[in-house]
C-alpha cells in the first residue's frame, strides 16, 4: 500500500488546512475510513473524526492523528510544496503549510487503520482511530471531549500516537513519565501615552516600555528557574506602532512558556506578571497592564510501565538500535487531554522523520541546529520514505500488542 500511502501524504502536504478549518482534510479521512468498513463519526468537536471498529471480544485502543497546519509560508522547495493561503480566526490571511509534519500523522494513522482492518483475524478487541483537529491551538483534543467523543465511541483502554520530528528517519523515541511540556500563552497589553516623535517628553513611550519588558522577562529562566528544573519563556510577538514619527498608545507581547512541572509552571507565571507590572510601574504608565493567560494544556505524560512495553514492542519489532529515548521534548501537545479525560493511560513517541543521510552528517558535523530545520519552520520537510512505513509499522504493532489474541474471542 506504500505508493497509495505516498499519493495521499503528498496530497495532504499540497492542500494544508488551519486549525478548526480541516473540511477537506476530514472529508478524506471519513471516507478512506468508511471504506475500510469503520462505524464513522464525523463533526466531533467542530472537524474531528472518529472510526470505531469492533473485531470480538477484548480490550479497546485508541490511535490518535492530528489534521491541522499551520499560518506558515511555505519554502522546501519541494515539487510538492503548499501554495496554499487562508485566512486564520484571528482574520490574518498568510501562507498554511503542514510545517509540524501533520500530513504525516494523517497518512500514518490512515495506513494503520488500513493494515489492522485488513488484518482482523490476528487480533480480537475494539480500535478506536481518532483523526483531531486545532492540535495547534491546543483545543482540539477539549473540543472533540466537549462534543462528546466518548459518548460515541466506546472507552478506551489505552491512548496511543506518535509525532514526527527533525531526527533520522527510521527512529523512534520513547520516553517515560513527562514526555512533552506543557504550555501557556500568555497576552501582555502595555499601556501608554502617544505623541509625537519629536516630544517623546510629552508621552510614556510603551514601545521602550515593551523592548524593557522584553529583556527582563528573560531573565526568568536563568535566575527565577533552579538549574534541576526546566523551562521556556519565549516571547513570539510584539507589536506597536503605525509609523516611525508617531509614539503609539499601547503595544502588545505574545509570550509562550512551557514546563513540565506545575510549581514550575506557578512560577514563572508569576514572575511575569511581577515583571510586566514593574515595568509598567518603572516607566509611568498612565494604566496598568493587562496580562491573560490562555491555550493552556498540561505536560504529556507518558504511563511508565506501559511505556517500557511500548519500547519492547518496538525494539523486538525493528531492532534495539532503532529505539531511543530522546529525553523530555519542550514541545508541546494536547494529546494527553484525550487520555485524562477518560481516565487512562497514555503513550505517545517520538517518529523521525529527516533525511538519515543529511542527519548524520549535520550529527557529525554539530551543525544539527542549523542545518536540520525544526517543527514550525517554513523549510521542515520530513522525507515520505522511509518516515510513512515506520509510523504505519509503530501504530500497528503497538495497536496489537494491546489487543486480544483470536482464540480470546
Amino acid at each position: 500500500m506504500l505508493p497509495g500511502l505516498h499519493d495521499t501524504y503528498v496530497d495532504l502536504h499540497e492542500h494544508p488546512e488551519l486549525s478548526f478549518q480541516e473540511h477537506r482534510t476530514a472529508a478524506l479521512v471519513a471516507e478512506r475510513l468508511a471504506a475500510l468498513g469503520y462505524v464513522v463519526h464525523t463533526g466531533v468537536g467542530e472537524t474531528g473524526v472518529a472510526g470505531v471498529l469492533g473485531n470480538g471480544d477484548g480490550p479497546c485502543v485508541l490511535l490518535r492523528a492530528d489534521m491541522d497546519a499551520l499560518p506558515v509560508t511555505e519554502d522546501t522547495g519541494l515539487p510538492y510544496a503548499s501554495t496554499v493561503r487562508a485566512t486564520g480566526a484571528d482574520g490574518v490571511e498568510s501562507g498554511v503549510m503542514h510545517a509540524c509534519g501533520h500530513d504525516v500523522h494523517v497518512t500514518a494513522l490512515l495506513g494503520a487503520a488500513d493494515v489492522l482492518a485488513q488484518g482482523r483475524s490476528a487480533w480480537s478487541g475494539t480500535l478506536v482511530v481518532v483523526f483531531q483537529p486545532a492540535e495547534e491551538l491546543g483545543r482540539g483534543a477539549t473540543a472533540m471531549v466537549d462534543g462528546g467523543l466518548y459518548d460515541r465511541v466506546p472507552h478506551p483502554d489505552i491512548v496511543l500516537g506518535q509525532h514526527v520530528a527533525p531526527v533520522s528517519a527510521g527512529l523512534l523515541g520513547v520516553h517515560a513519565g513527562p514526555a512533552f511540556a506543557g504550555t501557556d500563552v500568555v497576552n501582555v497589553r502595555l499601556v501608554g501615552r502617544g505623541g509625537h516623535g519629536s516630544r517623546p517628553e510629552a508621552t510614556v513611550d510603551p514601545v521602550v516600555m515593551a523592548a524593557s519588558t522584553v529583556m527582563r522577562l528573560q531573565t526568568i529562566v536563568s535566575r527565577e528557574v533552579a538549574a534541576g528544573d526546566a523551562a521556556v519563556v519565549t516571547v513570539g510577538t510584539l507589536q506597536a506602532g503605525t509609523k516611525e514619527n508617531i509614539i503609539p498608545e499601547d503595544a502588545y507581547l505574545g509570550v509562550n512558556v512551557r514546563y513540565f512541572d506545575d510549581a514550575v509552571r506557578s512560577r514563572v507565571l508569576a514572575a511575569i506578571e511581577r515583571i510586566v507590572q514593574g515595568e509598567a510601574a518603572a516607566a509611568g504608565a498612565p494604566e496598568p497592564p493587562t496580562v491573560t493567560t490562555r491555550d493552556s494544556f498540561p505536560p504529556v505524560v507518558n504511563d511508565p510501565a506501559e511505556t517500557e512495553r511500548t519500547r519492547g514492542v518496538f525494539a523486538a519489532h525493528f531492532g534495539a538500535e532503532r529505539v531511543i529515548d530522546p529525553g523530555p521534548v519542550s514541545g508541546s501537545e494536547d494529546v494527553g487531554l484525550l487520555a485524562t479525560a477518560a481516565g487512562v493511560p497514555i503513550v505517545y513517541w517520538l517518529l523521525g522523520g529527516w533525511d538519515p543521510a543529511a542527519f548524520q552528517a549535520a550529527h557529525l558535523a554539530g551543525t544539527t541546529d542549523r542545518d536540520i530545520p525544526s517543527n514550525h519552520s517554513p523549510r521542515f520537510a520530513p522525507v515520505p520514505h522511509p518516515t510513512l512505513e515506520t509510523g504505519v509499522e509503530a501504530l500497528v504493532v503497538a495497536a496489537l500488542d494491546r489487543l486480544a489474541a483470536p482464540a480470546a474471542r
